[in-house]
């Protein structure tokens, strides 16, 4: 089902009409004529995911890659060069290569960034471990839209799917760290959106891992006040490097069965940290196709 065939997405048009319109990742027609730039300013991680590399790398095309690691006069002039040269640039993300809330750099890009090109639609991708503990933070940045991961509501399945969680100092695995991690992120939701902030759900699929979980993801996010989600398949790596990825079907049952509680988003390319352009018009996953770092 398209989006646009779905009645839920009335509700998104109207309300977050200006965000859709403008930013490849949450509307269907900005993924093929607005681009975006992830600036790689985040290495360090707080959880570790069995499906996670987190690398420098100036080819491989996966979330948690980037050419180089940017300081916040690296990326600003990356930033500058690239509003210059892209006159589609209307989002900058933050995604990595690690989780974004846990590096300081983030914040202080973002408010630099805010005060220097206000037009701009900040965003970031993130966990979620921490946004309950840094949402007014986050709000005052000039954040507009965070896509949250949510691999599942059930400790038990996190604990297959998360090795550790880091929080406070006390690092925690199992159950216990996924099951904190799984009420930090469903708080960390209600706080963003209590601060008129967009929040898109990001879940990997995991066949035989998670799938039965998808459902209940979407319904509790959506109770949260999440606008969207977007299911991706594994990247068969890590721990996950001999499970298999889902099939085509597979992706699109769960997505079916999760649309009734949230929108789907269908088109995401997995990007880099570093990607840049115009996604639905990008080869490979999304990266640019210019290494400007490296």
């Amino acid at each position: 089902m398209a989006e646009k065939e779905n009645p839920k997405w009335a509700g998104i048009g109207s309300k977050f009409a200006h965000l859709t319109a403008a930013h490849p990742c949450f509307g269907v027609k900005a993924h093929f004529t607005v681009a975006r730039i992830h600036l790689p300013v985040a290495p360090r991680c707080n959880i570790q995911c069995r499906y996670c590399v987190r690398k420098i790398d100036k080819c491989e095309q996966k979330p948690g890659i980037a050419a180089c690691i940017m300081d916040d006069e690296m990326a600003l002039k990356r930033l500058e060069a690239e509003v210059k040269s892209n006159p589609s640039l209307k989002v900058v993300g933050i995604a990595g290569p690690g989780d974004p809330l846990e590096n300081e750099a983030t914040y202080r890009l973002l408010g630099r960034i805010k005060e220097s090109y206000p037009d701009l639609i900040l965003c970031l991708s993130t966990n979620g471990l921490l946004i309950e503990d840094v949402a007014d933070k986050l709000k005052d940045c000039g954040v507009r839209t965070v896509t949250v991961t949510i691999n599942a509501v059930d400790p038990e399945v996190g604990s297959k799917i998360y090795e550790w969680v880091r929080y406070n100092g006390e690092t925690l695995d199992g159950a216990k760290g996924a099951g904190l991690l799984i009420q930090k992120q469903f708080r960390g939701i209600e706080e963003l959106v209590k601060r008129g902030v967009v929040v898109r759900i990001n879940t990997v699929l995991i066949p035989g891992v998670n799938t039965h979980q998808i459902p209940r993801i979407a319904e509790e996010a959506s109770k949260r006040g999440a606008s969207l989600m977007n299911i991706i398949p594994l990247i068969p790596q890590h721990g996950f490097k001999d499970h298999r990825r889902p099939t085509c079907q597979e992706l699109e049952e769960a997505r079916k069965a999760a649309e009734k509680h949230l929108p789907q988003f269908r088109l995401c390319r997995q990007c880099r940290a570093d990607a840049a352009g115009i996604p639905g018009k990008e080869g490979g996953s999304g990266a640019t196709s210019e290494y400007f770092h490296g």
